[in-house]
Order: structure tokens, then sequence, then C-alpha cells
């Protein structure tokens, strides 16, 4: 069956505003941080025309607002919340308050740079912050991507198998304030997808009285924390399922891996975000100069999809990995680290480079990719002039 549909121009913020609002939270707490803010005050418009009858709670700073969320998500409603860079570390306490006490929250990260030096613009440090606080994290290619993964984040997270926050995410000022064409769903298809969240356990229901919060110290937190593992690793068994279930209704497919041009590649550059867009008109040119790189977008970040990255790469002659952020005094970025881990693990052999582009929302172009892929296979088995290579620094 494929849902009634309409092709509207939004912003990946008027996206993930729109997707927020079809998806009948019960209490969104709000605070403005750029490039985030116009999301929220579409959604805060929404509320005050009455297309919204969400509990809209400004408060007066991010710590506040995951805490309000986290709060509201125990009583057993629908809890949502959107962020933003500085405004998300803020929040790193009650990251993995939320995941720890298993609370099925969804929030909207509009991605940028984490100071010093201030800088309002894209790239993926503020995620990569909160890469290990125990939420699920799927990263967008464009708005149409960032709409879907906030409509599917309600479902994987209140899964009743699941129950862990999730963290979409979308570039900042490059999906979120560019307007593209995308296919957005009928409220009433939306509706029946996302469903109503009835929780078993909640600080609401006074038949099965309940904590949150307790202490537990060593003779059980490894018990706890052990769960919540396996309830990670369980994830995304019905990520999958629901991903399904979105791609009979509206036509879209999504998995943990977006491979372009990989059959037959001899090399394959693996991305994050928006950069995947760019890098798929780069493999295209690659291809006509007669180099046989492919591409390979990592969708669902967290939790990482190990095997599935392996078994992509594992025929390639060389792997360039690129990322958007750094990892300070580590040998290689987040992204790199993880895609060599897998090949490690998977004992595949595959000699692989690390480049990182885009900090603070310098641009990456076509010839840029092209320049990382058309050398590859040379700059792969002359082995490594540097831990990590620089795409578009001035030097």
């Amino acid at each position: 069956m494929t849902a009634q549909s309409e092709r509207v121009a939004l912003t990946g913020n008027e996206a993930g505003a729109l997707a927020m609002r079809q998806s009948r939270p019960d209490v969104v707490a709000g605070y403005p941080i750029t490039p985030q803010t116009e999301l929220m005050q579409q959604f805060a418009q929404y509320v005050a025309d009455g297309a919204s009858d969400t509990e809209l709670i400004l408060v007066e700073s991010e710590h506040s607002a995951m805490s309000a969320v986290v709060g509201a998500a125990a009583t057993g409603v629908r809890a949502m919340t959107a962020t933003s860079a500085n405004g998300l570390a803020f929040m790193w306490e009650m990251l993995f308050i939320a995941a720890g006490y298993r609370l099925p929250i969804v929030m909207q990260l509009v991605s940028r740079s984490l100071g010093g030096p201030l800088n309002i613009h894209c790239d993926h440090s503020d995620a990569m912050g909160a890469r290990e606080t125990g939420w699920l994290q799927f990263f967008a290619e464009n708005a149409q991507e960032a709409y879907d993964n906030a409509l599917m984040a309600v479902r994987i997270a209140e899964h009743p198998e699941v129950l862990l926050p999730v963290m979409t995410v979308q570039d900042g000022f490059i999906t979120s304030h560019t307007t593209q064409v995308l296919e957005t769903l009928d409220d009433e298809t939306v509706s029946a997808f996302v469903g109503t969240y009835r929780p078993t356990d909640s600080l609401s229901n006074l038949a099965k009285p309940m904590t949150y919060g307790a202490i537990v110290l060593p003779d059980y937190y490894m018990e706890v924390k052990r769960q919540q593992v396996e309830a990670m690793d369980e994830a995304p068994r019905i990520v999958a399922l629901i991903e399904e279930e979105y791609a009979d209704l509206t036509g879209r497919r999504y998995e943990s891996l977006d491979p372009y041009r990989m059959d037959d590649a001899e090399s394959a550059i693996v991305v994050l975000g928006s950069a995947a867009g760019t890098g798929k008109d780069a493999v295209d040119l690659l291809r006509e100069q007669g180099h046989a790189v492919g591409l390979l977008k990592v969708r669902r970040f967290r939790p990482f999809p190990a095997e599935e990255v392996a078994q992509a790469l594992s025929h390639c002659s060389a792997v360039g990995v690129l990322d958007r952020s750094l990892a300070l005094g580590a040998p290689w970025g987040p992204l790199a680290s993880d895609v060599a881990s897998s090949l490690m693990r998977a004992r595949a052999n595959v000699p692989m480079l690390n480049y990182v582009y885009g900090l603070g929302g310098r641009d990456i172009t076509v010839s840029d990719i092209v320049g990382v892929g058309s050398g590859l296979m040379q700059d792969a088995s002359d082995g490594p002039k540097a831990a990590v290579r620089y795409v578009g620094v001035h030097e």
C-alpha cells in the first residue's frame, strides 16, 4: 500500500518540525540554538495556531529541556526536543540519564561545530560527542531523509523490545536551511503509522508502582548496564522491521547503509550525512574517468552496523573514510575508527585512509571528493604518509 503523499518545498528544519507535529508528541521542551532555532520556532507556531495540542515547555536552557522530557517520558507520555552543538553539550549529563532509564525520547539534532573558537556552522563534533551516551543515531543526507528519520524514530524508540532514546541528525545550514522538494505524508497516515504510545511501565501506572532514579551500587550496576547493551544490540532487528513497514507505506526504503555503485567498486569512499549527495556526483565523475570507485553512506551510526560495513567493503582494495569531526589525540576520526574496527573484527585486510573535511562549515566540493577517490588506490598502496589527511584546509 502506498500512502497519500504531497510534494512540498521545505527546509530541513521545516521538515523536522512537520514530522514532530505529525507524530503527536504529548510534551515538547524547547530552547533555541542556531541552526536548530527555525525548527522549534515552526513547531511553536503550530502550537500557537492550534495545529498541535502538544504541551510546549519553553525552558531556560538545554539541560532543562532534556530534564523536562526525561521527566515527561518517565510518566509514560511521548516526549521530544531538538537542539544543536553547545546545546547538546549542555544536555550531556541528561543524555546518559535518558538512555539509562530506557526512556523512548526522540531528539532532532541539527548538527553544528563545538567551540572554541566560536563557530555556528556544520560539522559533526556535537553528534560524535554523544555517540557513546546510549542513544541510537541516524544521519540524514537531505530534508526528505530528515523527515522520514524523524517519523521512524518514534516507532523505533517506543518499541517494547528497544525502549531507548533516538537522535536523528541533519547537517546544520546545509540541510536545515536549504529548501528542497520532498514528499510528506498526510496527518492521518502518520498518526496511524506512529500509533499511540502505551507504555507498560511508567510513574503514572498506579497499579504497578515503580521508581526511576534509584541508586544502584556495585552489586548490580553492571547487570543494569549489560541490559542496556543488550537492548542496543537487539535494536537493529526492530529497526529493520520498521524500515520495511515504512518502505511498504511510502515506497522509500532505508537501511543502515546506503551503497552507491559499490557492486563492482575496487575502492570505496565512506561518509555520513549531506556529503553523501556530493559524494555520489563525485563517484559518477570518477567512473567516467575510469576509476572503479563506489560510495558507502552510513545512515545508522549507532548502533554501528559493523558486520554490514565489513561485508560491503571487504572486496575493496582501498577505502577512504571521510570524517566531518576530529577525535583529538586519537589515531583516526570517529567514523574511520569504527570502520577500521569493523574490518578488523571481520579479519578483512583492506588498506584504509582517513580524511577530515568540512570542519566549522567549510564546503566540500565534488572536485574535493574526486581528488580523494582518484588517488585512493595509489595512496593506499603507498601506505599512510600521515595519520589523518585534511581536505580543503589552507596550507
